[in-house]
């Protein structure tokens, strides 16, 4: 570290000195930093490619440094501007300016328009710095504000989708007590028929009903908390489980639920549910199998599934009849194309717990329906 290297001697005798000197250490690869008044230092580090200028702010008003580092730009004579604030006659000032050399001149001028510039541009570049933090802040405010806005509305629709289907299952309740003491008082049997009819016409209605407010009741799960060991729930299978593998390229995770393990996209994840309160005419805990004959259905809908989505809820749903000890069950899949039917029956085909199936309808035969009867 050198201070003033080449004063206290001619100054163009010593700016060469220093200059001298800093080749022979740049040459010994040897890191040196060095003070200076001199312009033809000032001159070198430009030129120079392993050297570089650089100034320490000094606030002229006041008279004093800022100490703030300004790589890059050399520090400028202040000797006239402190003059002036001293007190020394202009006149003196204006002399002493006219005895310079023009290119000296020149040079301190070039050298103040770059240092005043590079100010100029560290005050924007603080400037600009504030505003950026200040609308990060703005932006993080607005996602959360958006955020909370979100749950909100969730929060209200699950509300109204919860009392709807209340309101649903008493319809049900008592649409079931009506027809009921019709038929106690009726004697007339095809007006039981027609009864029989509109009632099941009643069931199936509020069954997809429900199924469509149970997939509105949807509690999104942020793709960040799709982890090894993590229970959601799955909306194609109606119950919780757990995450055994990492996302696949096709969004998609290995999950098992009770003894089922298969794949399933992340878009039909959500957070886990309290099984027990939820809509599911095929979900019974394995610690109550003691009970499954008297809360097992003996019905399920599949309809707006795919064959994927579709196949793995068919086999619990007779795995749980099956233990449920139930001689028929029902499977609602539709007429459509024919494609969920066909590979819904040759999954039953290979069952070890169905003895026999066939076609029939729901109602009065707008819906197809597979009829199982059970080993």
């Amino acid at each position: 570290m050198l201070d003033e290297l080449g004063s206290g001697t001619d100054p163009l005798e010593g700016a060469s000195l220093a200059i001298s000197i800093l080749e022979y250490f740049k040459s010994k690869n040897i890191l040196t930093i060095v003070s200076t008044h001199y312009q033809e230092l000032k001159q070198y580090a430009i030129l120079e490619k392993s050297a570089q200028n650089a100034s320490v702010e000094f606030n002229i008003e006041t008279l004093s440094p800022t100490y703030k580092l300004l790589l890059g730009i050399p520090g400028k004579s202040n000797a006239f501007e402190i003059s002036k604030k001293l007190g020394i006659k202009k006149e003196i000032i204006d002399k002493a300016i006219s005895l310079m050399n023009k290119k000296d001149v020149d040079i301190e001028t070039l050298l103040k328009n770059i240092y005043d510039d590079k100010i100029e541009i560290e005050k924007k570049k603080e400037e600009i710095t504030k505003n950026l933090n200040q609308i990060e802040l703005l932006r993080n405010n607005l996602q959360k504000d958006n955020e909370d806005l979100k749950k909100q509305e969730t929060e209200l629709i699950n509300n109204a989708k919860i009392k709807a289907r209340s309101i649903l299952l008493d319809a049900k309740d008592e649409a079931k007590r009506i027809i009921s003491e019709i038929k106690r008082s009726s004697t007339e049997t095809p007006n039981i028929n027609k009864l029989n009819t509109l009632k099941n016409k009643l069931d199936f209605s509020i069954k997809q009903t429900l199924l469509t407010d149970e997939k509105a009741l949807v509690i999104p799960i942020d793709k960040k908390q799709i982890k090894i060991g993590t229970t959601v729930f799955v909306t194609t299978l109606s119950q919780n489980g757990v995450i055994l593998s990492n996302i696949n390229k096709n969004d998609e995770v290995q999950i098992q639920v009770g003894t089922i393990k298969t794949k399933v996209n992340i878009k039909y994840l959500e957070e886990p549910k309290n099984i027990k309160n939820a809509l599911n005419t095929s979900t019974v805990s394995t610690s109550s199998k003691i009970s499954k004959t008297k809360n097992q259905s003996s019905e399920i809908n599949i309809i707006g599934l795919t064959v994927d989505e579709a196949i793995p809820i068919v086999d619990k749903f007779i795995d749980d009849c099956f233990l449920s000890h139930l001689s028929t069950a029902r499977i609602v899949h539709g007429k459509g194309t024919g494609k969920l039917r066909q590979a819904v029956h040759s999954y039953l085909k290979t069952n070890k717990h169905v003895k026999s199936f066939r076609i029939g309808t729901f109602g009065e035969g707008e819906m197809g329906v597979t009829v199982i009867e059970l080993n």
